[in-house]
């Protein structure tokens, strides 16, 4: 059974404070940066296989788009400030401005405009049901690739082909898992939540 439109944070705890909402932005900003430090080098590329997107996935569609944006937000500003946030990535600067402009930073910009997109559509139910939200996390890994891709290619001046390799095809297996299983796991949870309203 659905339930009205909004997001899992919002329908959960409908009424919270300044002071709790300032918790999930930074309790999120410390789930990705953990998430992101599960990270495992791939030869020749500097963009490493990471739980990062995962962290995304997760955010953006329990958060919403305004907190679930919030959030992906603060971890920048954190990173760029020069908290080890950031993934560790190879021939890649750790942390700060640099790493943000630098060749693996379309992904990182990718992350939190996909994380705006899944949250608006969490915020329309899309992550209530398998079917419609696994091709919305599709949508969300596209846009994060999308922007990566494109910004790696410009950064390193490679040909298409060599963006593909070093920056996608490594990356399609895993991205796969991340998004089964928050295409299915949440879901269940809205069905759990479901079944107590309706008691």
């Amino acid at each position: 059974m659905s339930i009205a439109s909004g997001s899992l944070r919002a329908t959960v705890f409908p009424r919270s404070s300044a002071l709790t909402q300032a918790g999930f932005i930074v309790g999120g900003t410390l789930f990705i940066a953990a998430l992101a430090q599960i990270a495992i080098p791939v030869p020749g590329s500097p963009v490493p296989v990471t739980g990062q997107t995962l962290a995304v996935y997760l955010i953006g569609t329990t958060y919403g788009a305004r907190f679930g944006f919030a959030t992906f937000a603060t971890y920048l500003l954190a990173g760029i400030a020069g908290a080890p946030v950031f993934a560790p990535a190879t021939g890649a600067t750790a942390h700060g401005l640099a790493r943000l402009t630098g060749a693996t930073g379309g992904y990182l910009i990718g992350m939190l405009v996909a994380t705006f997109v899944l949250g608006a559509l969490a915020d329309r139910k899309a992550d209530q049901k398998f079917k419609t939200s696994f091709p919305a996390l599709l949508l969300g890994s596209a846009i994060v690739f999308a922007f990566g891709l494109t910004w790696l290619r410009s950064s390193l001046g490679l040909t298409w082909a060599q963006t593909i390799s070093a920056g996608l095809t490594p990356f399609i297996f895993g991205e796969f898992i991340k998004i089964a299983i928050t295409a299915t796991s949440l879901p269940l949870i809205w069905r759990k939540i479901s079944q107590k309203l309706t008691r």
